[in-house]
């Protein structure tokens, strides 16, 4: 699974944002996470080795951005030349998950048309009021491969009205770290529910650190979160995404 971070570093936005995985990171080592800065591996997927071949290579999915948002206002001056980057690399599927889907237009290519057919743009929602706000922008917006992310999940929502052919895949789970908020059951079987009424693939990523099911919390160690989630056997049509997890 290759991962590309351009830069790092970001700013809290909306409640899922408040016990941050990269914030909690930063913490270990005494980083500001608040100071957004380009990293060394900035130009990643154009580096040559000495045959002049491209050193990432891959089949799968480049995560893209993940200690930061790619439509941060401070990356803003870098992301024309990222751009740039995705677009030489055509063969390549990059999958940016993004917080601020607000900011989309912001420095767009002009040869972006409809969307590159190798990028998949994920807008994340972890509860109603962020569902209403940033799902109607995600469906209008010139993207061929459209996500949802519902992650972390902090409460029952509903977002039926916004899944359409347009939404490749949804993914579902609960929040890490110590301090994390529950995650219940019930409203990762909801949200099941709606992808299969609506035809669309359903993905339950991870439990979280503190999962409650029919009552009762489970606090459930980090190394066991993705794989009790997918022993609930609730996945739906993951093969309809050019994305994998």
């Amino acid at each position: 699974m290759p991962i590309w971070n351009p830069w790092h570093g970001c700013h809290k936005i909306s409640a899922g944002c408040r016990y941050c995985y990269v914030y909690r990171s930063d913490a270990k080592y005494q980083r500001d996470s608040a100071v957004v800065a380009k990293n060394s591996s900035f130009d990643l997927p154009v580096r040559r080795n000495r045959k002049g071949q491209y050193k990432l290579q891959s089949k799968g999915t480049v995560y893209t951005c993940f200690t930061s948002d790619f439509f941060l206002p401070d990356a803003d001056q870098w992301r024309s030349d990222v751009w740039k980057m995705i677009r030489e690399r055509s063969e390549l599927r990059f999958l940016i998950i993004t917080k601020r889907i607000d900011r989309f237009q912001v420095g767009l290519p002009e040869d972006w048309g409809e969307g590159y057919e190798n990028v998949c743009i994920c807008s994340t929602v972890e509860n109603q009021d962020r569902v209403d706000y940033r799902l109607p922008i995600l469906l209008r917006e010139p993207i061929r491969h459209k996500m949802i992310v519902c992650e972390p999940l902090l409460e029952k929502i509903d977002i039926s009205p916004y899944l359409s052919s347009a939404i490749e895949l949804v993914v579902a789970g609960g929040e890490s770290g110590n301090e994390a908020r529950v995650c219940d059951y019930f409203w990762i079987t909801n949200l099941r529910e709606q992808c299969r009424d609506a035809n669309v693939a359903f993905h339950f990523k991870q439990t979280g650190a503190r999962f409650r099911k029919e009552g009762r919390v489970y606090v459930i160690p980090r190394k066991y979160q993705h794989s009790q989630a997918s022993k609930a056997r609730l996945d739906l049509g993951k093969g309809k995404s050019m994305v994998e997890f």
